[in-house]
């Protein structure tokens, strides 16, 4: 018999061989003895394994993506616009984003298809990707479905989709205009609302949180004490924790209400309502789901760090490929997409582990926001933008994982509010460093940064980074490190909020 030599490992390998064999003798202990043996002998075949683990180590280190040959510190110069690829299908996204958060998914989008958008502004960091467009306000249903039109008139689109929250309805409303694949607005309209999808998760009996829909003080009060506190007090139609806090007593809750019914009434909800639920104890994760015709396939979990309590402010987040947590949570995530009706699409749902097991939390019909998406790239090597736009197309995605590794981010908040007068990384440290993936500087100097719970995203971040590992305790190791090496400065103003817990 002959084999192939094989050429010497990296360290980089060497770590995520040892990464990859834990995990075997893991699943091999975990499952009947029959069936271990069985796998142990294909896997022991002359050449078998030997091949396997070439291709993974060499898939999982192979870790290359377009944005990290950009400096993410330093402004971009314009880019010429994109030109058609004859033979390539037309995907229209509707309102595309900033580059911070959703550069990478036009960026994968527009790798496979000819892109065009409607944006509300004249395009900027978007023009290199984009072949047309149309300026028009999407949360204004004539403008965008007359945009829509237009971009139709002057190609011939294969599919529609965003990744915007607060325009999943009528985004879904355009596709049908125009007659193109989507999940009616119904549909929608029923991830959009949460007391609506609280109420189909009861009757499909997905374990969620017992919840109800106040207009007042007074019904709050009542429907809290029914429910029992701890409680949690949250917007139906708001999405990034705007308006969401958590109350532990009846002493706090006119004031939690105010801040509640405040946050409903901000731009982006699609409605004021108030819900009032049950406090889910646990840690909060996601499971970022394929969905095509009815059957869904849970791709990845991200493990969520929060902070700024009592509200739910999202400050980090871990996906590792080999979490065993996707078995077990898989299930549930799947039956709340099958209880919203949800046929096609990519889902981000959202749940927390209760000592009486998972429970949902909500159900988001988009890629997860904060770059989970390019997380769950770094670790398994799925692109689920251009999958979310196969299947906007009716094209069956692939679904093979090409890395079997892990990826955090750390989402950078200052230790108070005030004005930005410093932010640094260490140069010598990040040029050297192979496993910090990306640096990316939110707030400038002389910016104002306002901490939860008087300011949200937009205005309490400084930064973010990104880092790589073979596994979530090498990934939350790097991150501590990489924190060593960052500095923010802020001068307080009067009357600050407080740092993230």
């Amino acid at each position: 018999m002959t084999t192939t030599p094989l050429s010497p490992l990296s360290a980089d390998q060497a770590l995520c061989a040892a990464s990859l064999v834990r995990g075997l003798t893991d699943r091999l202990a975990a499952i009947p003895a029959t069936e271990a043996s069985g796998l142990a002998s294909h896997l022991l075949t002359p050449g078998g394994l030997a091949t396997d683990m070439r291709r993974l180590l060499d898939a999982a280190t192979r870790h290359t993506t377009t944005r990290e040959h950009k400096d993410p510190r330093m402004p971009l110069s314009p880019a010429p616009s994109a030109q058609k690829t004859p033979g390539r299908p037309t995907v229209l996204i509707v309102a595309p984003g900033d580059e911070v958060y959703r550069g990478y998914c036009l960026e994968q989008v527009a790798a496979a298809y000819d892109v065009v958008v409607i944006t509300p502004q004249t395009l900027t960091w978007e023009t290199e990707h984009v072949v047309d467009h149309e300026v028009a306000d999407p949360y204004q249903l004539d403008e965008l479905l007359a945009a829509g039109e237009t971009l139709a008139a002057r190609h011939t689109l294969a599919g529609v989709l965003t990744w915007n929250e607060p325009l999943l309805v009528h985004t879904a409303q355009l596709a049908e205009h125009l007659g193109l694949r989507t999940n009616t607005a119904s549909v929608m309209e029923n991830c959009r609302n949460k007391h609506a999808t609280r109420r189909l998760l009861a009757a499909h009996r997905v374990p969620s949180a017992r919840s109800g829909r106040v207009t007042d003080l007074l019904q709050a009060t009542i429907l809290a004490e029914a429910i029992g506190y701890p409680i949690v007090l949250k917007p139906a139609g708001q999405a990034g924790s705007v308006g969401v806090i958590r109350v532990d007593n009846s002493e706090d809750l006119a004031r939690a209400f105010d801040f509640t019914a405040a946050g409903a009434g901000l731009a982006g909800g699609q409605n004021t309502d108030v819900l009032v639920e049950e406090y889910l104890d646990g840690p909060e994760i996601s499971v970022e789901c394929v969905t095509q015709h009815g059957i869904t396939h849970a791709v990845a979990v991200t493990r969520k760090k929060l902070g700024f309590e009592p509200y739910f402010e999202e400050i980090g987040h871990t996906v590792d490929a080999a979490d065993p947590l996707l078995a077990q949570v898989a299930p549930i995530a799947a039956a709340a997409i099958r209880a919203l009706g949800i046929d096609h699409g990519i889902q981000h749902v959202e749940m927390r582990l209760t000592p009486s097991g998972p429970r949902i939390i909500e159900v988001n019909g988009r890629i997860g926001g904060d770059l989970i998406g390019h997380l769950v790239r770094l670790a398994t090597g799925l692109d689920l933008p251009r999958i979310a736009a196969d299947l906007a197309c009716g094209t069956t995605p692939r679904l093979e994982r090409t890395r079997l590794r892990a990826a955090g981010v750390t989402l950078l908040y200052p230790q108070t509010s005030g004005t930005l007068t410093h932010r640094s990384i260490d140069e010598e440290f990040a040029g050297c460093t192979a496993w910090l993936d990306l640096v990316q500087w939110i707030g400038r100097v002389g910016d104002r940064i306002v901490l939860p719970p008087e300011g949200d995203v937009d205005v309490a971040r400084a930064g973010l980074y990104v880092v790589t590992g073979y596994d979530a305790a090498k990934v939350e190791e790097r991150l501590t490190e990489t924190a060593k090496h960052i500095a923010l400065g802020v001068q307080p103003a009067t009357g600050t909020a407080g740092a993230a817990a």
